[in-house]
């Protein structure tokens, strides 16, 4: 999320038309399409989805600032001298989230990774009996919350140091707390 994204279509031979649909999860779908006769781009996409044309390289759908409402498939059609070619890209958004570990009011360990997509993995050290609770967002994010509960594995090696650990596709994280 809030990167740019390139997306390419084959060059096979000589371009005649060139045709980017975006389907998206949420809203509806938009197009690029371009014809080589008339030199011509029409469009009902937003602005920051343009198409991108240079000498010698693949055509390619650039989408700037890359958010949620952009996931989903992406598929070029491109008529060319050599035949009609077709490539589909399902985009998917990843989005880090933002962990913090802390002590509630009894003094217990929370760990919390927040508004992120997809839902990161919680784990302890030393081991917990916890059980993650998850609360969904509209926008497709998720926040994980983790209460620390001793076991008996961690009360038999006394320490009073628990560490936190998210893992997560866009990266990991771990913080301890006394």
């Amino acid at each position: 999320v809030g990167n740019s994204s390139v997306l390419t279509c084959p060059l096979k031979g000589t371009i005649t038309m060139l045709t980017w649909t975006t389907t998206p999860k949420v809203g509806g779908p938009c197009s690029l399409v371009y014809r080589a006769d008339m030199n011509l781009t029409e469009r009902n996409c937003s602005d920051n989805i343009n198409l991108i044309f240079r000498p010698g390289l693949a055509p390619a759908l650039e989408i700037r600032q890359v958010g949620i409402v952009q996931e989903g498939n992406h598929t070029c059609e491109m008529a060319s001298t050599e035949g009609v070619f077709h490539t589909t890209y399902h985009l998917t958004m990843l989005v880090p989230p933002r962990p913090s570990l802390y002590c509630d009011e009894q003094g217990s360990p929370v760990c919390e990774a927040a508004a992120g997509k997809p839902p990161a993995q919680l784990s302890w050290v030393p081991e917990s009996s916890s059980t993650a609770e998850e609360k969904g967002h509209n926008n497709g994010r998720v926040t994980v919350l983790s209460r620390f509960t001793a076991n008996s594995t961690s009360m038999t090696n006394m320490t009073n140091v628990t560490t936190c650990m998210v893992s997560h596709p866009a990266g990991n994280w771990s913080q301890s707390i006394a």
